[in-house]
């Protein structure tokens, strides 16, 4: 009720932002760090208004690198978790080459992804879609498992194949969990795409702000840096939000408090 009554988030989000940036010209003003390597924030917004183009150009490129691997990793994810808690046999042979993915340190692929991928947008889409694989297919996996007994002794009861009680009451029961897993992975889906636009790319964020710091313009690099940062707070907050509006008896369950908390 409170969360409700209180400051909306999106001021709240303003206001911490308003906040960060008075620390940041404070630093700046303190120590009189050389722009090169600290610029203020009025030359970053500068920056943003003169390259505004060439920001939103590069900008368009990541977030179709990132939307491409989210929807490709959730859909592989959500599949293989279905696959694998109705296949015992599958589930013994694939986690332990779900844990080997995770143990490999996504940034050592980079390279070997633009090698075989080339440098366009398969090997950055590939990037983010094997950061979203695990937690999508962990989290929608756990909730499949910790259905709720009592459900599942009800269909057996009602003589319910396996198939009919997954799809009919397993599934549905595990969609929050999915939805959670689907969250972190929102989170965390731009780490892969710009790490691959890092290694090799012509375009995109990560590119642009290898290319202007190599060129010492460390205003566009920040600008990058912000615009990117807006895309992923963005696109976090539009899949929250449609995960809040798909699955309504959650948001009763307290996800609507937690958001406007």
């Amino acid at each position: 009720m409170s969360g409700r009554a209180g400051m909306p988030a999106p001021l709240r989000g303003l206001i911490v932002a308003a906040g960060l940036v008075a620390v940041w010209q404070a630093v700046v003003w303190l120590t009189g760090v050389p722009h090169y390597i600290l610029p203020g924030p009025r030359a970053v917004l500068d920056a943003l208004v003169r390259h505004a183009a060439l920001l939103a150009e590069n900008a368009g490129m990541t977030a179709a690198e990132i939307l491409l691997g989210l929807a490709i990793g959730t859909l592989l994810g959500g599949a293989s978790a279905v696959v694998m808690d109705y296949a015992r046999a599958v589930r013994r042979w694939l986690m332990p080459v779900l844990v080997v993915s995770q143990a490999v340190p996504v940034f050592a692929l980079a390279p070997l992804l633009v090698l075989w991928l080339g440098f366009g947008m398969a090997s950055k889409v590939a990037m983010a879609t094997l950061i979203i694989y695990f937690p999508v297919t962990a989290a929608f996996l756990d909730g499949l498992r910790r259905t709720e007994p009592g459900w599942t002794d009800l269909a057996r009861s009602m003589n319910a194949s396996r198939w009919s009680a997954l799809r009919h009451i397993r599934m549905p029961a595990a969609l929050p969990s999915f939805a959670s897993g689907l969250r972190v992975a929102t989170a965390v889906a731009p780490i892969g795409a710009v790490v691959g636009e890092w290694v090799g790319s012509s375009s995109g964020l990560g590119h642009l702000m290898l290319n202007a710091n190599a060129r010492g313009h460390t205003d566009l690099m920040f600008a990058a840096l912000a615009v990117l940062a807006a895309l992923a707070v963005a696109l976090y907050f539009i899949v929250d939000r449609l995960l809040v509006r798909a699955l309504p008896w959650v948001a009763e369950s307290g996800v609507e408090d937690r958001i406007n908390a």
